[in-house]
């Protein structure tokens, strides 16, 4: 995959693209990336890369100069309507707070492209031109906003990259974070589906996430200070431990993220253990709560509770 970043701050990038897993596909030859600074495609003595806006109002805008004039300097970005239809390899992104909300599902889309242009906005916006006749999307990393676009490229890349096949040592194991839904058809057929591995069909004790949260992870020490690992966990019995994540990863979004269980497919064994976690968590509150820990209010609650102290 290559990767164009448009700045006005490429030094920015100095630091986030030289550690992890950016650092390594690159290293490989998995993706190219390219910083361009704007200001070099500026014509006056000053270099510059914003003006007021028309209409009046506080703020600068970039303007459309220097950002067509960079795309246009590559030669081999498709044109807008190319990239507009279906099976489109290539993409110009507007990074902007009025663009689509970038989730796992947008970045796994994204990481199946050759070709992504990443412009990065600054001041009060980017004027509207860009938006309409040069890049294809406009994407946001969430509903705040920044000073530019720099970290939300930065944001974009790591996210993107890391599920470039080749890029994670082990790769099943993007299919098994927070928000990812793998019920496409390769995944079906690679035995991944949730419904498989509670069935006892898929990896041995892990579960994908289906879109909701991970679930949690726990390490050595099993005692840590008192906190205790849960036994189901080192009991060594895979259909009862995979059962435990995905109950606790269905607890866990359901206190955390409750709307991404409006937006998955549950099936029948989910909606069993979200009516038992609901039922578990009124207990807990009411004091009378036993298990196993698999549906904790908080991971204070849990802890308390799988050491009887609740």
């Amino acid at each position: 995959m290559k990767i164009d970043i448009l700045t006005i701050f490429p030094d920015f990038f100095r630091g986030p693209l030289d550690y992890g897993i950016v650092r390594r596909a690159r290293e490989t030859g998995l993706v190219e990336i390219n910083i361009h600074d704007l200001r070099a495609f500026t014509r006056d003595k000053h270099r510059s890369v914003d003006d007021r806006p028309f209409g009046g109002g506080e703020g600068m805008v970039l303007k459309p100069e220097p950002i067509f004039e960079c795309l246009e300097s590559f030669g081999d970005v498709a044109s807008r309507e190319v990239r507009l239809s279906a099976g489109a390899k290539q993409s110009v992104i507007l990074l902007s707070a009025q663009g689509r909300r970038l989730d796992q599902t947008l970045a796994a889309e994204l990481s199946a492209l050759d070709r992504i242009v990443l412009i990065c906005g600054r001041y009060e916006g980017v004027d509207e031109r860009i938006s309409e006749h040069l890049a294809d999307r406009e994407l946001s990393i969430g509903d705040y906003v920044l000073s530019g676009g720099e970290l939300g490229a930065a944001v974009i890349v790591e996210t993107v990259t890391r599920l470039i096949p080749g890029a994670v040592g082990n790769q099943a194991s993007t299919r098994q974070e927070s928000f990812t839904d793998v019920r496409s058809e390769d995944a079906r057929t690679e035995s991944f589906t949730v419904g498989a591995q509670l069935a006892g069909d898929g990896p041995s004790s892990t579960c994908v996430s289906g879109g909701l949260l991970d679930y949690p992870h726990y390490t050595r020490p099993a005692d840590f200070r008192g906190m205790a690992v849960p036994e189901v966990l080192v009991n060594g019995n895979h259909d009862q431990i995979r059962s435990w994540r995905r109950k606790t990863a269905l607890a866990k979004t359901l206190r955390n993220r409750p709307d991404l269980l409006e937006r998955v497919a549950l099936t029948a064994v989910d909606k069993e253990l979200l009516a038992q976690i609901k039922l578990d968590q009124i207990k807990l509150v009411q004091g009378t709560t036993d298990g196993d820990g698999a549906s904790p209010v908080s991971t204070k609650d849990l802890s308390a509770k799988d050491h009887g102290k609740s």
